[in-house]
């Protein structure tokens, strides 16, 4: 009687082993894929949370990791790109080489600023410091330690951009990553 009970542990052990390696399989080859592949289009994907397209985003002050203070409305006749993001989410760290590849091609002919807010209260500045030289980031890193601007925007979602108008209107919302291509689509589109 033992050996047949030890024999269905053992037997349930492989077949957990087994389901488990299939779902990290699928896990896997679903990350490799793109946006376009997963037959999703990120601009179009409807967003419950915080502000939508056609909002007026509110306006904060933030001191940037380098220690210069920065207003959104500061940017007002700029297309701005405002992302939220951790040190610790994956998709983020994704994205932001893509990012990078944008504002260094792209940004000052097209008038475009990046402002990757850090939900420092959900990670630490040693690093966001870390993580920004790993990465080679030049654009403005405000540090939202408190979380009171992820509040405000109601970010839940990292990352999670919001692409502005040079009026200063909310003209795209993207949960999730974004590449070289959705940013240049994103930003042409818009004036």
């Amino acid at each position: 009687m033992k050996k047949k009970i030890v024999g269905l542990v053992l037997l349930a052990v492989l077949i957990a082993i087994a389901i488990g390696n299939m779902v990290n399989n699928n896990i896997d080859r679903e990350r490799s894929m793109t946006n376009e592949q997963l037959g999703v289009d990120m601009t179009r994907v409807a967003a419950k949370e915080g502000l939508n397209k056609g909002d007026v985003p509110p306006d904060f002050e933030l001191t940037t990791l380098e220690g210069e203070t920065v207003k959104l409305s500061d940017y007002k006749g700029k297309k701005v790109v405002l992302n939220f993001w951790a040190t610790w989410c994956h998709p983020c760290r994704a994205e932001m080489p893509h990012m990078q590849n944008y504002y260094e091609d792209f940004a000052e002919e097209e008038n475009v600023e990046m402002l990757a807010v850090n939900l420092t209260n959900r990670d630490s500045e040693s690093k966001v410091v870390d993580f920004v030289k790993d990465y080679g980031l030049t654009f403005p890193i405000p540090m939202d330690e408190d979380g009171k601007i992820g509040e405000m925007f109601e970010v839940i979602t990292i990352p999670s951009s919001y692409i502005i108008d040079s009026s200063g209107n909310i003209q795209n919302k993207i949960q999730g990553p974004m590449d070289d291509q959705m940013l240049a689509d994103l930003l042409s589109a818009i004036e």
